[in-house]
């Protein structure tokens, strides 16, 4: 029954996309030649009769166009967006093709250019915001219980766990999930009915109407893929499978489709295309403000520390940034020049000898690091990102704090979501850790603004600076 109303609505919703392409090749007609366009070549207006004629091409084209970029399957987790791509992808298709038939079957006639590209542009924009409206109103539906398929969840663990946490939150694709198949431990944690064990999947679906199968098995139990599949069989089920990426991303995990086949991203920077270019826009744009407006107070400070201790203005000190590559990081130097030559690389500490007169106040304000603005404009740090660390501490800190390396991911920051939530200087590096690549999985331009306004407000005191 179900099969053949959706056969029933899909002839429909065919009948309805034909009607308004035919509409809207009429409407380019009209506009063209009694509305908006360039001035007409010939005196008089070319006869309606002559472009009634490829209204059968362009039914046939568009009819086939519109089947091939799949615009008649069930989409009820997919997006508009993705819809309106497909749309416009296949009207293009179908201008392409309508100009061909043009060429070689209607030569003897003289189409406008400009019709068929006001054509194009309303069929997309006519079709797309037709089946908006339409999508819109079958959601409306589906919250008021009409509409509804029937679901059963087979698996366990976080993935099914967010599959019912999304349903659950979007009555309006129309998805009810009557039960769960799998292990007895996910039963008291799993907010719906456990009607088996895997074994029991067969009986299941010979027991309850089901419409889909969503199929969301933990990384531990994914052997069980070819099994489950198996008690499916020949079913007219719709199958979802959900991967368990939890237990395998470790940064930003998705999933693209490259020439036909998905690709499951386990780790990747955020920082790739537009987002790449917004971000160092930022920093330019605002680094470079920030620099004037402080750069009185930097010449008052290079004057200080000259004045107050021998040696060089700044300290170059090199770190690890984006991709692990090394960079010499600005600062105005706090310490005595020969701080190291007996110890080594250490961590500062309370009261540490080392310092100039001056260093421990400008520690403790962080106006040490005013000169690193100067990385941010050379595009070796950001404004905000992980703050970058000694390669010779890094190389201790990989081997015992896992994901450590995984900060290294974006380029590193002068503050950062660790830094405004207080993990600074000598603090627990694990929390640290947690701050930066909470910071790397959720990061936008607001989350930025967000973390240097919190920087200003706090202020740049800190207890853990010394």
């Amino acid at each position: 029954m179900l099969k053949a109303d959706s056969r029933l609505f899909e002839h429909l919703m065919l009948a309805a996309d034909l009607c308004l392409v035919a509409l809207c090749w009429l409407a380019a007609y009209g506009l063209r030649f009694y509305g908006v366009g360039p001035p007409l070549v010939a005196p008089e207006v070319p006869p309606l009769r002559d472009y009634l004629l490829q209204l059968l091409p362009i039914l046939v084209v568009w009819g086939v166009a519109f089947r091939v970029f799949g615009l008649y399957r069930p989409r009820r987790l997919g997006s508009y967006v993705s819809e309106w791509v497909d749309i416009a992808k296949a009207s293009t298709l179908g201008v392409l093709v309508l100009v061909a038939v043009m060429t070689f079957a209607f030569h003897g006639y003289q189409y406008s250019r400009v019709v068929i590209m006001y054509f194009w542009v309303l069929s997309i924009v006519a079709a797309s915001f037709a089946r908006g409206v339409f999508r819109e109103g079958l959601r409306i539906a589906r919250r008021r219980g009409y509409n509804l398929r029937q679901a059963l969840l087979v698996g366990g663990g976080e993935a099914a766990g967010e599959v019912l946490a999304m349903l659950g939150r979007r009555p309006d694709v129309g998805i009810r999930v009557v039960g769960l198949v799998g292990d007895k431990q996910e039963r008291g944690r799993m907010e719906v009915e456990r009607l088996g064990a895997f074994e029991d999947l067969r009986a299941v679906l010979d027991r309850l109407q089901i419409d889909i199968v969503i199929v969301a098995l933990p990384h531990a139990e994914s052997g069980r893929l070819a099994d489950v599949l198996g008690q499916i069989g020949d079913d007219p089920v719709t199958i979802h499978l959900v991967p368990d990426l939890v237990g395998l991303a470790s940064l930003r995990g998705g999933i693209e489709e490259f020439e036909g086949i998905p690709f499951i991203h386990l780790r990747e920077s955020p920082l790739y295309g537009w987002n790449r270019v917004l971000k160092r826009a930022f920093d330019l744009g605002v680094g470079g403000c920030t620099l004037l407006v402080v750069s009185p107070l930097m010449l008052l400070i290079a004057l200080a520390v000259k004045l107050t201790s021998p040696g060089p203005v700044f300290f170059r000190q090199q770190r690890m940034g984006l991709d692990g590559r090394r960079f010499n990081m600005l600062k105005f130097r706090t310490m005595r020049v020969d701080a190291e030559a007996a110890t080594g690389p250490v961590w500062a500490r309370p009261d540490d000898p080392r310092r100039t007169a001056l260093g421990g106040f400008l520690r403790g304000w962080s106006f040490d690091e005013l000169p690193q603005l100067f990385n941010v404009l050379r595009g070796e740090m950001s404004l905000v990102g992980p703050r970058p660390e000694r390669p010779e501490f890094v190389r201790e800190f990989r081997t015992r704090i896992p994901g450590y390396m995984l900060r290294h991911k974006v380029k590193a920051g002068m503050t950062g979501w660790a830094q405004v939530n207080g993990w600074r200087g000598d603090t627990s590096l694990q929390r640290r850790i947690e701050c930066d690549l909470y910071y790397i999985e959720r990061w936008s331009l607001l989350f930025d603004l967000k973390i240097l306004v919190r920087t200003l407000w706090k202020g740049l005191r800190s207890e853990n600076a010394y």
